[in-house]
């Protein structure tokens, strides 16, 4: 293989090696449970690789769950599902102090009583289908990786991944995330129907006597080692300044930003969608057999990065112009060489 990472390092070039590996065989024991959804395994492996979470967005039945799961048991991570419903509480999700006896004593004390989110892959299911409230029982766990209930602040195990699914045909009963919530997640990942053949090879497994068990190929300390790692990988300059130009081309208030983005275009993404779509792209770069970042990595990872961090205004909802079809026309019109290095 060669130089990593510009610096020839043999220990950097052995950890290289050792992340590509384990994801092929992440990948591999997968794909025994899941039939096809390469795409979506692969941008899942990619923000556990960045320490980001995912939102899964698809209809019911496209082994979503399957697929987290499967996830989890190739990695040897704990593994926790929460069915989000209208009546769920925070301490559902957090854990609550509950009154105890000490039969030595008599004494009554407080015992905190982890709840589910005590876990190192959380599969928040149907996530809007809970009030604000709830959700926001979240929002410290996914970014500080802690929990604070009763005033004392319990610190969750590494490494800590939330993936959380959404249906988007069924709005009756549901709470739309809040905007601050969704933006928490790296990831908003389009899991959409298979293929004819792969329905086919779908249907031969699940109604036939064949069954296939995930062997754990990598562990939690493995996982933080690869995260690490992914930090190393450089960014070019060019494609830094390609990175500024997509998102701040999609802020309909900045500065000399195109007609149609402040017609189309509500609310445009934050700093946080540049940090994350370079993380994303350097653990996607360095699991394809690159050690630098090139533009078509983050052309790849545009879409689900932006697309929950893009608000359309009602001209383009009225329009049926899709958020999708924005992020399109935003990477058409960046010029091949950014304006700042002209």
């Amino acid at each position: 293989m060669a130089d990593v990472f510009g610096s020839g390092s043999q220990d950097d070039q052995q950890r290289a090696e050792r992340l590509v590996e384990a994801c092929r065989k992440i990948r591999e024991q997968v794909s025994k449970i899941v039939v096809g959804q390469d795409d979506v395994v692969e941008q899942l492996v990619i923000a556990i690789l960045a320490r980001g979470h995912c939102l899964l967005e698809g209809v019911p039945g496209l082994a979503k769950t399957l697929m987290v799961r499967s996830l989890a048991q190739s990695m040897n991570l704990s593994f926790q599902r929460i069915q989000f419903t209208p009546d769920l509480m925070p301490a559902d999700i957090t854990g609550t102090d509950i009154i105890q006896e000490n039969r030595d004593t008599g004494h009554r004390d407080l015992i905190f009583e982890k709840g589910p989110i005590f876990t190192q892959m959380l599969l928040a299911d149907e996530i809007n289908r809970t009030p604000p409230k709830t959700q926001a029982a979240l929002l410290e766990a996914m970014q500080e990786h802690e929990v604070t209930v009763g005033g004392t602040t319990y610190r969750l195990e590494e490494p800590f991944f939330v993936l959380a699914t959404q249906n988007p045909i069924e709005q009756e009963g549901t709470y739309p995330l809040p905007e601050a919530q969704r933006d928490r997640f790296l990831f908003n990942v389009i899991v959409d129907y298979p293929s004819r053949d792969q329905e086919s090879e779908i249907i031969d497994r699940t109604t036939s006597t064949l069954s296939a068990e995930i062997t754990p190929v990598v562990t939690g300390q493995e996982i933080i080692e690869c995260q690490a790692t992914v930090r190393l990988v450089p960014l070019p300059e060019h494609v830094k300044h390609f990175v500024l130009d997509l998102v701040r081309s999609a802020r309909p208030n900045e500065e000399g930003t195109a007609p149609w983005v402040r017609d189309m275009i509500d609310w445009g993404p934050g700093p946080r969608a540049c940090q994350q779509i370079v993380l994303a792209a350097k653990a996607r770069a360095i699991i394809h057999g690159r050690y630098h970042v090139t533009r078509d990595d983050i052309v790849a990872l545009a879409y689900p990065v932006l697309r929950h961090r893009i608000v359309p205004t009602f001209n383009a909802e009225a329009e049926g112009v899709s958020v999708d079809d924005l992020i399109a026309r935003l990477l058409k019109e960046i010029p091949a060489t950014s304006k700042q290095l002209l």
